[in-house]
């Protein structure tokens, strides 16, 4: 009997994307802090927060034959640091106001930005619990001002870490990108939740095959 399937999300763009592996699942919003501690490295921010994502809705379904998908991203952008001029990195997040995205695409111009996004799977009846980070790299165009107020007004990307839809008009505002699985740029990266269900014993493709 194939366990039940929640994903840990409010958010449609993670609801989609993991609509592609075909897989039965509701869901269900965490609803934890998810302010960085003081000088935490990203890596161990999202996985953090993918953690205790999954902590809050292991409470409610504590014992049964469930998986609990959660998952979460930042972004980096490296700066030059004014007093010893080492390259120093601060987490980005989501804008959630126009002024603020257009600060994000502005420091974003002609740079390169770097997604951490994590995934992690916990089993609710053994507490069993398994975790993947995904990185992948977005180079921005030389953008205008008019260009990057233009974008927003259309998209409203507002609750997008780094103020863009990668898989909307987004697409436009780059020269290039690097990484291994695209998915993760959308916020969940299906490469790596593949095989973390298959590692619970849930393969995508025998949920399609029934």
């Amino acid at each position: 009997m194939h366990p039940k399937i929640i994903l840990g999300s409010s958010s449609p763009y993670r609801k989609t994307l993991l609509n592609r592996l075909k897989v039965p699942f509701s869901t269900h919003s965490p609803n934890i802090d998810e302010t960085p501690k003081k000088q935490e490295l990203i890596e161990n921010y999202v996985l953090r927060m993918s953690e205790e994502k999954a902590d809050a809705i292991l409470q409610i379904y504590d014992t049964s034959n469930t998986l609990i998908i959660t998952s979460d991203q930042s972004a980096t952008l490296e700066e030059n640091s004014h007093e010893d001029g080492l390259l120093t990195s601060k987490i980005i997040g989501k804008p959630l106001t126009k002024e603020n995205a257009e600060k994000q695409l502005t420091s974003f111009s002609s740079r390169t930005v770097k997604f951490y996004t994590s995934v992690t799977i916990t089993c609710c009846k053994t507490k069993q619990r398994s975790s993947k980070i995904t990185t992948y790299s977005v180079q921005f165009k030389n953008l205008s001002s008019q260009e990057i107020s233009r974008y927003l007004d259309i998209e409203k990307p507002f609750d997008c870490a780094g103020s863009f839809k990668c898989e909307g008009l987004g697409i436009r505002l780059f020269e290039k990108m690097e990484g291994d699985d695209p998915t993760s740029l959308e916020g969940l990266p299906l490469i790596a939740t593949s095989e973390l269900l298959c590692e619970f014993g849930a393969d995508p493709l025998s949920y399609a095959s029934d």
